[in-house]
Protein backbone atom coordinates (compact mmCIF):
# COMPACT_ATOMS: atom_id res chain seq x y z
CA UNK A 1 0.00 0.00 0.00
CA UNK A 2 1.37 3.13 -0.89
CA UNK A 3 1.16 6.84 0.38
CA UNK A 4 -2.57 8.82 0.55
CA UNK A 5 -2.70 12.06 -0.68
CA UNK A 6 -1.79 13.76 2.49
CA UNK A 7 1.63 11.68 2.72
CA UNK A 8 0.14 9.17 5.42
CA UNK A 9 2.40 5.76 5.71
CA UNK A 10 0.53 2.30 6.45
CA UNK A 11 0.83 1.19 10.07
CA UNK A 12 3.47 -1.19 10.35
CA UNK A 13 2.58 -4.10 12.54
CA UNK A 14 3.57 -3.66 16.13
CA UNK A 15 5.67 0.16 15.15
CA UNK A 16 5.97 2.30 18.28
CA UNK A 17 4.45 6.11 16.99
CA UNK A 18 5.83 9.54 18.38
CA UNK A 19 3.05 11.96 19.06
CA UNK A 20 2.37 13.99 15.57
CA UNK A 21 3.28 10.87 13.45
CA UNK A 22 1.29 10.19 10.86
CA UNK A 23 -0.41 7.21 9.28
CA UNK A 24 -2.77 5.61 7.37
CA UNK A 25 -5.36 3.04 9.49
CA UNK A 26 -7.59 0.50 8.49
CA UNK A 27 -10.41 0.80 10.91
CA UNK A 28 -12.25 -2.48 11.89
CA UNK A 29 -15.67 -1.27 11.15
CA UNK A 30 -16.47 -1.04 7.48
CA UNK A 31 -12.67 -1.73 6.56
CA UNK A 32 -12.40 1.97 6.07
CA UNK A 33 -8.84 4.08 6.11
CA UNK A 34 -9.10 7.51 7.64
CA UNK A 35 -5.79 9.68 8.65
CA UNK A 36 -4.80 10.49 12.25
CA UNK A 37 -2.19 12.07 14.03
CA UNK A 38 -1.05 10.20 17.08
CA UNK A 39 -2.03 11.71 20.12
CA UNK A 40 -2.02 9.23 22.84
CA UNK A 41 -5.43 8.14 21.33
CA UNK A 42 -7.01 7.54 18.28
CA UNK A 43 -9.19 9.82 16.78
CA UNK A 44 -9.98 8.97 13.28
CA UNK A 45 -12.40 9.78 10.55
CA UNK A 46 -14.11 7.50 8.35
CA UNK A 47 -14.40 9.12 4.00
CA UNK A 48 -18.02 9.89 4.83
CA UNK A 49 -16.91 12.02 8.03
CA UNK A 50 -18.23 9.78 10.37
CA UNK A 51 -15.61 9.27 13.12
CA UNK A 52 -15.15 5.75 14.15
CA UNK A 53 -17.30 5.96 17.69
CA UNK A 54 -20.24 7.18 14.86
CA UNK A 55 -19.49 4.14 13.12
CA UNK A 56 -19.58 1.37 15.71
CA UNK A 57 -22.83 3.04 17.25
CA UNK A 58 -24.84 2.23 13.49
CA UNK A 59 -23.25 -0.78 13.71
CA UNK A 60 -24.55 -1.17 17.46
CA UNK A 61 -28.13 0.04 16.13
CA UNK A 62 -27.71 -3.00 13.17
CA UNK A 63 -27.45 -6.05 16.41
CA UNK A 64 -30.32 -4.02 18.56
CA UNK A 65 -32.35 -4.70 15.01
CA UNK A 66 -31.26 -8.40 15.08
CA UNK A 67 -32.12 -8.79 18.77
CA UNK A 68 -35.92 -7.65 18.41
CA UNK A 69 -36.05 -9.34 15.00
CA UNK A 70 -35.37 -13.34 16.98
CA UNK A 71 -36.56 -12.14 20.42
CA UNK A 72 -39.70 -14.53 21.52
CA UNK A 73 -42.83 -13.72 19.84
CA UNK A 74 -46.33 -15.07 20.47
CA UNK A 75 -46.73 -18.41 18.94
CA UNK A 76 -44.07 -17.78 16.60
CA UNK A 77 -45.97 -15.31 14.57
CA UNK A 78 -43.63 -12.20 13.83
CA UNK A 79 -44.85 -8.80 13.79
CA UNK A 80 -42.07 -6.35 14.60
CA UNK A 81 -41.10 -3.84 12.30
CA UNK A 82 -37.45 -2.46 12.70
CA UNK A 83 -35.57 0.54 10.58
CA UNK A 84 -32.37 2.33 11.52
CA UNK A 85 -31.85 5.77 11.14
CA UNK A 86 -28.66 7.15 10.42
CA UNK A 87 -27.07 10.42 11.62
CA UNK A 88 -28.13 12.10 8.37
CA UNK A 89 -32.12 11.17 8.97
CA UNK A 90 -31.85 12.13 12.25
CA UNK A 91 -32.69 16.26 11.69
CA UNK A 92 -36.02 15.23 10.40
CA UNK A 93 -36.76 13.37 12.90
CA UNK A 94 -36.24 15.64 15.52
CA UNK A 95 -37.88 18.73 13.87
CA UNK A 96 -40.95 16.36 13.94
CA UNK A 97 -40.54 15.59 17.18
CA UNK A 98 -40.33 19.54 18.08
CA UNK A 99 -43.79 20.06 15.53
CA UNK A 100 -45.29 17.27 17.31
CA UNK A 101 -44.41 18.71 20.88
CA UNK A 102 -45.03 22.20 19.81
CA UNK A 103 -49.15 21.44 18.00
CA UNK A 104 -49.94 19.42 21.55
CA UNK A 105 -48.07 21.15 24.09
CA UNK A 106 -46.29 18.54 24.94
CA UNK A 107 -42.93 19.75 26.33
CA UNK A 108 -40.26 16.32 26.81
CA UNK A 109 -41.35 15.84 22.70
CA UNK A 110 -39.26 19.22 22.45
CA UNK A 111 -36.79 17.92 25.18
CA UNK A 112 -36.16 14.86 23.81
CA UNK A 113 -36.18 16.23 20.24
CA UNK A 114 -32.65 17.53 21.34
CA UNK A 115 -31.68 14.18 22.42
CA UNK A 116 -32.15 13.09 19.11
CA UNK A 117 -30.23 16.06 17.23
CA UNK A 118 -27.32 15.03 19.38
CA UNK A 119 -27.73 11.24 19.03
CA UNK A 120 -24.97 9.07 16.76
CA UNK A 121 -28.30 6.47 15.52
CA UNK A 122 -31.73 5.50 16.40
CA UNK A 123 -33.20 1.90 16.09
CA UNK A 124 -37.34 2.25 15.50
CA UNK A 125 -39.14 -0.26 16.50
CA UNK A 126 -42.85 -1.47 15.96
CA UNK A 127 -45.58 -3.68 15.77
CA UNK A 128 -48.03 -4.22 12.95
CA UNK A 129 -51.45 -4.86 13.33
CA UNK A 130 -52.16 -8.04 11.95
CA UNK A 131 -52.13 -11.09 12.31
CA UNK A 132 -53.08 -11.03 15.92
CA UNK A 133 -52.46 -13.45 18.36
CA UNK A 134 -55.94 -15.24 17.44
CA UNK A 135 -56.52 -16.99 20.87
CA UNK A 136 -59.67 -14.68 21.40
CA UNK A 137 -58.22 -14.02 24.60
CA UNK A 138 -60.22 -11.05 25.71
CA UNK A 139 -57.19 -8.18 26.97
CA UNK A 140 -57.64 -5.70 24.01
CA UNK A 141 -61.33 -5.52 25.71
CA UNK A 142 -63.16 -7.51 22.38
CA UNK A 143 -64.87 -10.69 22.69
CA UNK A 144 -62.79 -11.88 19.79
CA UNK A 145 -60.06 -11.18 17.52
CA UNK A 146 -62.09 -10.77 14.77
CA UNK A 147 -64.18 -8.51 16.44
CA UNK A 148 -61.45 -6.20 17.53
CA UNK A 149 -60.33 -6.14 13.63
CA UNK A 150 -63.62 -5.59 12.38
CA UNK A 151 -64.07 -2.39 14.82
CA UNK A 152 -63.40 0.65 12.81
CA UNK A 153 -63.01 3.50 15.83
CA UNK A 154 -65.00 6.92 15.28
CA UNK A 155 -62.52 9.70 14.53
CA UNK A 156 -61.43 11.41 17.49
CA UNK A 157 -61.91 15.80 18.01
CA UNK A 158 -58.40 15.80 17.73
CA UNK A 159 -55.81 13.08 16.18
CA UNK A 160 -54.60 11.14 18.78
CA UNK A 161 -50.13 9.92 18.48
CA UNK A 162 -51.09 6.83 18.54
CA UNK A 163 -54.03 4.30 16.65
CA UNK A 164 -56.00 0.98 18.02
CA UNK A 165 -57.29 -0.98 18.77
CA UNK A 166 -54.10 -3.58 19.03
CA UNK A 167 -53.45 -6.86 20.20
CA UNK A 168 -52.58 -6.93 23.81
CA UNK A 169 -50.44 -10.36 23.46
CA UNK A 170 -48.50 -8.28 20.45
CA UNK A 171 -47.92 -5.46 22.23
CA UNK A 172 -46.23 -7.25 24.63
CA UNK A 173 -44.38 -8.90 21.95
CA UNK A 174 -43.42 -5.45 20.79
CA UNK A 175 -42.43 -4.43 24.76
CA UNK A 176 -40.15 -7.95 24.36
CA UNK A 177 -38.46 -7.05 21.33
CA UNK A 178 -37.65 -3.45 22.36
CA UNK A 179 -36.09 -4.67 25.74
CA UNK A 180 -34.08 -7.29 24.03
CA UNK A 181 -32.99 -4.50 21.85
CA UNK A 182 -31.73 -2.33 24.53
CA UNK A 183 -29.74 -5.16 25.97
CA UNK A 184 -27.48 -5.52 23.25
CA UNK A 185 -26.99 -1.68 23.52
CA UNK A 186 -25.72 -2.49 27.06
CA UNK A 187 -23.78 -5.15 26.08
CA UNK A 188 -22.17 -2.92 23.59
CA UNK A 189 -21.72 0.13 26.08
CA UNK A 190 -23.66 2.62 24.00
CA UNK A 191 -25.73 5.15 25.36
CA UNK A 192 -29.19 4.97 24.53
CA UNK A 193 -32.59 5.58 26.23
CA UNK A 194 -36.41 4.13 25.15
CA UNK A 195 -38.67 7.20 23.79
CA UNK A 196 -42.29 6.84 23.14
CA UNK A 197 -41.95 10.76 21.88
CA UNK A 198 -39.65 9.49 19.13
CA UNK A 199 -42.05 6.44 18.34
CA UNK A 200 -44.85 9.02 17.37
CA UNK A 201 -43.09 10.87 15.37
CA UNK A 202 -41.58 8.14 13.37
CA UNK A 203 -45.20 6.92 12.71
CA UNK A 204 -46.05 10.16 11.73
CA UNK A 205 -43.25 9.84 9.04
CA UNK A 206 -44.24 6.57 7.74
CA UNK A 207 -41.24 4.81 8.61
CA UNK A 208 -42.71 2.15 10.31
CA UNK A 209 -45.39 0.61 7.50
CA UNK A 210 -48.12 -1.00 8.86
CA UNK A 211 -47.42 -0.44 12.29
CA UNK A 212 -49.65 1.63 14.81
CA UNK A 213 -47.81 1.86 17.76
CA UNK A 214 -43.47 2.10 18.01
CA UNK A 215 -40.77 3.34 20.23
CA UNK A 216 -37.44 4.80 19.11
CA UNK A 217 -33.90 4.47 20.90
CA UNK A 218 -31.79 6.74 20.06
CA UNK A 219 -28.05 5.67 20.45
CA UNK A 220 -24.67 8.09 21.46
CA UNK A 221 -21.01 7.44 22.19
CA UNK A 222 -20.22 10.17 24.78
CA UNK A 223 -18.14 10.47 27.73
CA UNK A 224 -21.43 11.38 29.85
CA UNK A 225 -24.92 9.67 28.81
CA UNK A 226 -26.69 12.54 27.42
CA UNK A 227 -30.13 10.70 28.27
CA UNK A 228 -30.16 11.40 31.88
CA UNK A 229 -29.95 14.32 34.30
CA UNK A 230 -32.24 16.42 31.81
CA UNK A 231 -34.30 19.51 32.35
CA UNK A 232 -37.52 18.50 33.89
CA UNK A 233 -40.74 19.72 31.58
Amino acid sequence: MGRDREGAEPLPVGKTLKTGQKHLLTLPIRGTYCNSYYTGAWKCHSANGMNDETAAVETVAGLMALSARTAPKARGTDVIVTHVVKRDGLPLLARTMRSIGDARSIGFFVRDAANVEQSDACLLIGARKEPTAGIDCGACGFATCASMLKFVPAPPAEKAPLRGPNCAVRMVDLGIAVGSAVKTAQIHNADNRVMYSCGVAALSLGWLEGCQVGYGIPLKAAGKNIYFDRPKV
